[in-house]
């Protein structure tokens, strides 16, 4: 602990961010590289604690508590005020194979449980975290680190996102063939396509790390869904073990009259259609097919995704943006039902609806509200919405329902609506080629710190064993099948 007094000195500043009105112009990242000096003093505020919660990585009610990577916080806050920053990078990645991800997009479970956060506003964890790693690039510190050899064991991992990268890191750098299968056209599954290029820059972010792996000895092939391209079973056969990590992309729907109106989109293909045109088109400033220009905007469903689907629909130039949320608004504090060190449940506005607030003067959000059915204009296109109001109350079995309040009943105007209220689970195909054993919810059953699954060397990890999560929990649940993965070809495993 460099600074006893740090917490009492300094207080918290995050990075500061462009102005809204200026990012909307752009598809580029948005936060503002920070002096050094900036974060030498927000380290400062570390307290290294007795007992530091910030990096345990519990389930508490449900919701991570601390790091799910477990990465050793105190120890580079602590480096960074003290500027030894090359230290702090390999500090960083004992822990976390993509702290350049994570820094960008983790919700910062950590900062939630930061002990600094029971009297005082918590350290900026995820702010220092993400410029360690952006110095460590800058400096030319990332530099391929191939295993000085090879087992001549071969592992098929199924599917580029964070935890199939997390996955095909670890399995690499313990000396195995690692190739990794995905059914896109580019490399990263939910950081490619699932989370927009001003969140997470594509080209300069995560296509970088993916060229740092393919110069380590790992091999990728796009364009290619096993299970229709290639057959599950001839992985098997070709390879020494299989990771399945394909994520859970079943999309939830909304089954009300006139889903089927033009007009009408999962949030994921809004989102991916966008992305994948403003990389094919090189930043060209044109629209995809489905885009928002012009139109009345209707976001059903809250969370990163409903966040992403309102940031991007500003960027097309949409005419008016609303975001439907069927429960009740946050606190602006905790409740006593929420003590630290649980994420704390309160009101946020995240980048997409301050983009809103901006353009169109409040947050876009309407909370306590049912979608009863989609209008539409009488050629099959999308027009409108009827929408309900609702309060949450007890059945006679005592669970907790929706009940309509009537007279709240009215229409909302729009033409472009995006469905953004999460995933069932994984696609099957591959379950139902293999005979792969699922769980009550449809995800692919492997027990965590284990992750085998009924089928002798196939293994399954992150969101299509846990279910929709985080990308941190995906890294975590990625390097752990790495090691079982390993034990079980070699008998032993010297991955963390």
């Amino acid at each position: 602990m460099g600074k006893p007094t740090g917490f009492l000195e300094v207080e918290r500043k995050t990075v500061a961010e462009d102005n809204p009105l200026e990012r909307v112009k752009h598809w580029g990242e948005f936060k503002v590289h920070p002096p050094e000096s900036h974060l030498n003093e927000q380290g400062s505020r570390c307290m290294d604690c007795g007992t530091p919660f910030c990096h345990t990585g519990h389930l508490v009610s449900g919701m991570a508590s601390g790091c799910p990577v477990n990465n050793l916080i105190p120890e580079w806050n602590d480096l960074v005020y003290r500027n030894r920053w090359r230290e702090a990078l390999d500090r960083l990645q004992k822990t976390n194979n993509f702290p350049e991800f994570t820094g960008r997009v983790c919700p910062a479970p950590c900062e939630g449980s930061c002990v600094l956060g029971v009297i005082e506003p918590p350290v900026t964890i995820k702010n220092i975290e993400n410029a360690i790693i952006d110095k460590g690039w800058e400096e030319g510190w990332m530099t391929p680190k191939s295993p000085q050899k090879r087992t001549g064991k071969k592992v098929a991992v199924v599917g580029s996102g964070p935890a199939g990268l997390a996955c095909a890191d670890q399995l690499n750098q313990a000396g195995h063939d690692v190739t990794v299968y995905e059914r896109a056209d580019r490399v990263g599954g939910l950081l490619m396509y699932g989370i927009p290029n001003m969140k997470l820059d594509k080209k300069n972010v995560v296509l970088r790390r993916v060229k740092l792996m393919e110069d380590e000895g790992v091999k990728f092939v796009t364009g290619t869904e096993i299970g229709k391209d290639i057959p599950a079973k001839q992985l098997m056969d070709e390879f020494d073990s299989v990771v399945l990590t394909t994520g859970a992309t079943k999309p939830r729907d909304l089954p009300v009259p006139g889903r089927e109106f033009k007009g009408v989109h999962f949030a994921m293909e809004y989102l991916t259609g966008n992305t994948k045109h403003i990389l094919d088109t090189e930043f060209d400033g044109s629209l995809p097919e489905i885009n928002a220009k012009g139109k009345d905007v209707v976001v059903i469903g809250g969370g990163d995704t409903g966040t992403d689907c309102v940031g991007t629909s500003i960027r097309h130039g949409c005419n008016s943006v609303i975001q439907l949320e069927i429960m009740p608004r946050p606190p602006e504090e905790r409740q006593p039902d929420n003590p630290w060190p649980e994420w704390p449940k309160i009101y946020r506005m995240d980048y997409g609806q301050e983009e809103a607030a901006a353009k169109q003067g409040e947050d876009p959000r309407e909370y306590l509200v049912m979608t009863e059915r989609f209008i539409d204009d009488g050629n099959g296109n999308l027009a409108g919405l009827e929408i309900v109001n609702i309060e949450w109350g007890k059945d006679e079995n005592g669970r907790f329902v929706p009940k309509k309040l009537e007279d709240t009943r009215r229409t909302l105007p729009a033409q472009l609506a995006t469905l953004a209220m999460g995933f069932l689970g994984p696609e099957q195909i591959i379950a139902e080629e293999l005979g792969l054993d699922t769980d009550p919810r449809s995800n692919f059953q492997a027990d965590h710190g284990k992750f085998t699954t009924n089928i002798e060397g196939v293994f399954a990890a992150g969101d299509c064993r846990r279910g929709q999560s985080l990308v941190v929990w995906a890294i975590n649940e990625g390097r752990a099948a790495a090691r079982e993965c390993d034990k079980y070809l070699m008998g032993v495993s010297q991955l963390p």
